[in-house]
């Protein structure tokens, strides 16, 4: 049994815990609202998660002191754009413990993957990468899912197998962080578009392009980035494409349909009411494309579409319209 600090109790850190809780580890969450640390202490419910009953080994609190002290991991479970912020809040009171992410995304300001903000802000302590095709609604309630923990050390990735895995969760290992980040951040964006195709009415023809397609691009800048190509083939990269594009779960997909049908972003933020990766994740890419000259059709059409009015008919036409060329 081990003692498990979950920075973050949105849908995924609940899940999460709720999944090692299960496995008889003790876990404490920190949220930064008390109303959703009360809900979680006083009833044993998550608002993201309403189906599910949170185990009794499960606290939660706001104090990152209390919520670190005595425990032998920190995941770390929040949105890409908070995570510098609260690791700086919650640093000083870190001693050994590694450190494993769990968010996806990147930081907007400087366009750093999250594993690049561990290490300037942590240098030289040990963390992991933890992700995959994982749906939170999903793991809360035990259904099978795979993912890969990804570190520069070996006895690392062993130490979070074992955390993680039972019979309802199988873990895979990889030395390459980069493109299990990457794969985990770029994906959103390709299910975002997947999202606007569904509400254009656009057939199983046109998701298989776009998956193959987005694949194609998420893999050419992850490459040039450091990642490993065949990871992008894996569960981090094409897993994770599948589940995120296709599934209703997915929010990215939801905030697609509703730019599809022409809400503007504040509106789609507000009906969603939770943080949309691919939005911000969009503008990243969009930057890192041109920094590291890579071909990506699929994103720069879909930054049009959000930022300079580009209607989403005509960005299905343009694509199709390209200059011939071999796959």
């Amino acid at each position: 049994m081990k003692k498990i600090a979950v920075i973050g109790s949105g849908s995924w850190g609940v899940a999460l815990s709720i999944h090692l809780a299960s496995m008889g580890h003790q876990v404490k969450i920190w949220s930064f609202a008390k109303e959703e640390a009360d809900l979680i202490n006083n009833e044993k419910k998550c608002k993201f998660l309403p189906e599910v009953t949170l185990p009794e080994n499960i606290t939660c609190y706001t104090n990152f002191e209390e919520t670190l002290e005595d425990t032998n991991y920190i995941i770390h479970v929040t949105p890409s754009k908070f995570v510098r912020n609260i690791l700086k809040q919650y640093k000083s009171f870190v001693t050994n413990q590694p450190i494993i992410m769990c968010a996806k995304g990147f930081e907007r300001e400087t366009l750093n993957s999250l594993d690049q903000i561990i290490e300037e802000e942590l240098p030289d302590h040990p963390y992991a990468v933890l992700s995959g095709p994982s749906h939170a609604e999903e793991v809360s309630r035990q259904i099978p899912t795979a993912m890969v923990a990804a570190s520069k050390q070996e006895s690392l990735q062993e130490e979070v197998r074992s955390l993680f895995m039972n019979d309802k969760m199988r873990i895979y290992t990889s030395y390459d962080i980069k493109g299990v980040e990457l794969g985990g951040a770029l994906k959103n964006i390709i299910a975002f578009c997947a999202g606007i195709a569904a509400e254009l009415g656009l057939g199983d023809n046109s998701f298989a392009a776009l998956i193959t397609r987005g694949l194609t691009e998420i893999s050419r800048l992850g490459v040039k980035m450091g990642g490993n190509q065949e990871t992008f083939y894996g569960l981090t990269g094409l897993g994770d494409l599948i589940v995120t594009c296709l599934s209703e779960h997915s929010r990215n997909r939801r905030a697609g349909k509703l730019i599809g049908a022409g809400k503007t972003i504040e509106e789609t933020r507000e009906i969603v009411g939770m943080t949309i990766e691919s939005i911000d994740n969009i503008e990243v890419a969009y930057e890192l494309s041109k920094i590291y000259d890579v071909d990506m059709p699929i994103v720069h059409a879909v930054y049009d579409v959000l930022y300079h009015g580009l209607n989403p008919k005509e960005a299905v036409s343009m694509l199709m319209t390209r200059d011939k060329k071999s796959e």
